[in-house]
Formats: C-alpha cells, structure tokens, sequence
C-alpha cells in the first residue's frame, strides 16, 4: 500500500527542524556537505551545457536544459547535501524564535563559500577533462556566451530573476518533503527545478558554474575563436570576463535569491501555518512527526 504523502503542516513542521538541525552541524561537516552540493550543481550545469550548445531556438534549449540540470538537486536531495538557496528556508526557526539570526546568518555563509570551493573544483575539473573541446571548441565557445550573458545583467534583472529562481527551488524543497517515496521525491525536485531553467532565472550557486567557467574559457584562444565565430562575441567582452566583473552577477543574484527563500517563500509558509505550531518547542514538533 502506498504511503499518504505528508500534509503541508507537516511539511512546515518537518522543514523547521531539519532546518535547526542544518544550522546546528558541526563546522567540518557543514562545510563538505556545503562542498558537495557544489559539486553537484557544477556537474549538473555542464551535463546542459553540452546537451544544448548546438541548439539555436532558445525555447527548445532551455527545455531541453530543464530536463537536465534538475539532476543536481536530485543529488543533493538523497545524497544530504547543503545549498546555500534551499537553506534560505532556515529563517522559519528565526521567525519562530527557535534560532538566533547569528546562527542563520552564520549558516548560510558557511554554505555559500563551501557551495563555491565545491563548484570550484569541479570547475577547473571539466575545464581540463576536455568537455569543452566538443563540437570543435563549440562548448567553450557556448560556455562563454552563457557567463558573458551572465555578466552583463543588470543589477535590478538579477535581483528580480534571483526572487523567481529561489522561489522555485525552495517550493521544490518543500515538495519533496510532501513526498514519502523515492520516485514522488525525484518528481517533487524535478519540474519546480526545470520550470526555473526553461524561465531562464539565476541561481547563484550555478553561476558559480557557468561563470569561472566561462572566464577559463575566455582565456583559451581555441574557445574564444570560436566564441568570436558563432556568436560575435569582441575581443572587449571577452576581456569583461573577469572575477571582478563576475560580482556584478553574484550580489544582485544571491541578494535575491535569499529574498525569494527567506521572504517570500519561507516568510509566506510561516504567516500562513504558523497557527498550527504556535510556541511549540522543536521537541514537541518532532514528538508529533513521528507519532503520525
């Protein structure tokens, strides 16, 4: 007999005291879950980028991408990782007042540099595995136009698509945590991740991907021929491509990816369910998880 799925009171619940639980990891373990996920992500956005730089219609592409990239927070969701996004959803302890906004902030710090080590090294992997030689070079050269696209949003753009992107993913979070089975936790991760990609939102963590990337690419006069050949790109916008200009990427994207977490998505779950725990300790949450 299949199992009920858990109710969104529960998932709420359940949410919140895993959340305590993120927050409350011993240092060195934070950071090698936080350099997994990294990993992951990394490896997730150079799967898409392979599958779909040879395609021309954006809307096949990014579909396309969506069917691919979800892979790396199916990952993280059976293999424990931590994300600097999804963890946004801590702050529901804060509001409850179960957790300090030290220990919030300290979290998602933590996670977001070890997010980035992680991302980093697979990085540099994939640039010298060869991958990008596909097609002639094509990769590379895709791999440029996606971080220079990247680099050259505007501040309010990448505010705004880090809201919508963070929205997704931590609606994905919260549905696997409705599901009680594998396969209803692989397709709870699966289409809120893949609506993000085909909308063509920013996700600071695969930033960490397609942007250092993209500026290794840069710097290798195969790829950038190839850059200049498909797509036009200048000589100046390969130079533009450079870790200082990445932040005009970074900050606005990961302001609002936490805006879209912790407000939007966690502060919206807690006003609505908040009725249902109350003042309840976490000890009281976890009795009633498990009697049901």
């Amino acid at each position: 007999m299949a199992k009920k799925i858990h109710t969104p009171v529960q998932v709420i619940e359940n949410n919140m005291r895993s959340g305590y639980e993120k927050a409350t990891l011993p240092l060195p373990k934070m950071i090698l879950l936080g350099i997994l996920s990294g990993i992951f992500i990394a490896l997730a956005g150079s799967a898409s980028n392979v599958a779909v730089h040879n395609i021309t219609d954006v809307g096949l592409a990014r579909t396309l991408a969506g069917v691919i990239f979800p892979v790396g927070l199916i990952m993280i969701v059976f293999m424990g990782g931590e994300l600097f996004t999804s963890n946004c959803l801590i702050i529901m302890n804060v509001y409850g007042k179960r957790l300090s906004f030290r220990a919030f902030f300290k979290n998602l710090f933590v996670i977001y540099f070890s997010n980035l080590l992680g991302a980093l090294f697979a990085d540099f992997l994939i640039y010298f595995s060869g991958q990008l030689n596909y097609s002639a070079g094509g990769v590379g050269a895709y791999t440029i136009k996606v971080a220079l696209s990247k680099v050259e949003l505007s501040p309010e753009n990448g505010i705004a698509s880090g809201i919508l992107c963070n929205i997704l993913v931590c609606v994905a979070i919260l549905m696997v945590g409705v599901a009680r089975e594998t396969v209803g936790k692989i397709f709870a991760s699966f289409f809120p991740i893949w609506a993000f990609v085909i909308g063509g939102f920013e996700h600071s963590i695969a930033n960490m991907f397609y942007i250092p990337t993209g500026i290794l690419a840069a710097k290798n006069p195969v790829y950038a021929a190839k850059a200049q050949e498909l797509y036009g790109i200048t000589t100046e916008q390969l130079e533009s491509l450079t870790i200082v200009n990445s932040l005009q990427n970074f900050i606005p994207v990961t302001i609002g990816n936490f805006i879209g977490g912790a407000f939007v998505i966690g502060g919206l779950c807690f006003v609505i369910f908040k009725t249902h725990y109350g003042e309840n300790t976490l000890e009281a949450i976890k009795e009633q998880t498990d009697s049901e």
